[in-house]
């Protein structure tokens, strides 16, 4: 597959790049992307509720009434689950959400998502650029002339903080670098752009391993 390169005006430079065939080609594996997303999302969540069982609600531990005669149940303790106020049964406690995956398994994962967003033509190419300074104002021009205005995942080669802090404001639109590439991220862009020296380190990362 060939891609056009375009430069941050919208325009043909001329120049094409050939992608390659083990990571922009692959016969996509949904179990490994569903692997992948879960994961990703699973590392995501903190883990921190908490609710208080019955021995750690604060209350009397007086019998708060007696055993027989009332017509009622026995009742022992305020704290019980069945009152208000008292402890729950079975609550959620502090967890570690997240689970080990293999790293030929990710791998695979990566690279259905790029062959998927490929075989779809939701893949751009974009020659190197930079911006002076910080604006997010040069940044939303960029976007517009290469007419991606839906979520856009834009990849550039190494951090660049002027890059970087133009994108992070603009909503749907998230800036990522070659080695940081996720899948949960690539499957949730309705279009990925490429600037140029980016494709080179996506290939070498995930092409045989």
């Amino acid at each position: 597959m060939e891609l056009s390169v375009l430069n941050i005006k919208g325009e043909d430079t001329g120049r094409k790049i050939a992608l390659s065939d083990a990571v922009f080609g692959a016969e996509p594996n949904q179990h490994a992307m569903y692997l992948d997303v879960k994961q990703y999302l699973a590392n995501q969540r903190q883990g921190t509720h908490k609710s208080k069982e019955r021995n750690e609600v604060a209350g009397s531990t007086k019998k708060i009434k007696k055993q027989k005669g009332t017509g009622g149940a026995r009742a022992g303790s305020i704290k019980s689950p069945l009152f208000v106020g008292g402890g729950r049964v079975f609550g959620p406690k502090p967890r570690n959400y997240s689970f080990k995956l293999n790293k030929k398994l990710k791998t695979v994962a990566r690279v259905s998502a790029l062959s998927l967003l490929a075989k779809d033509n939701k893949v751009a190419l974009l020659e190197s650029f930079s911006l002076e300074s910080p604006k997010t104002k040069d940044f939303i021009a960029i976007l517009n002339n290469i007419k991606s205005t839906g979520k856009t995942l834009f990849v550039i080669p190494t951090a660049n903080d002027n890059i970087v802090l133009s994108g992070r404001n603009i909503p749907k639109v998230k800036v990522a670098t070659a080695a940081d590439l996720n899948t949960y991220d690539l499957l949730n862009a309705e279009r990925v752009v490429l600037v140029e020296e980016s494709v080179n380190i996506i290939e070498n990362l995930l092409s045989n391993k």
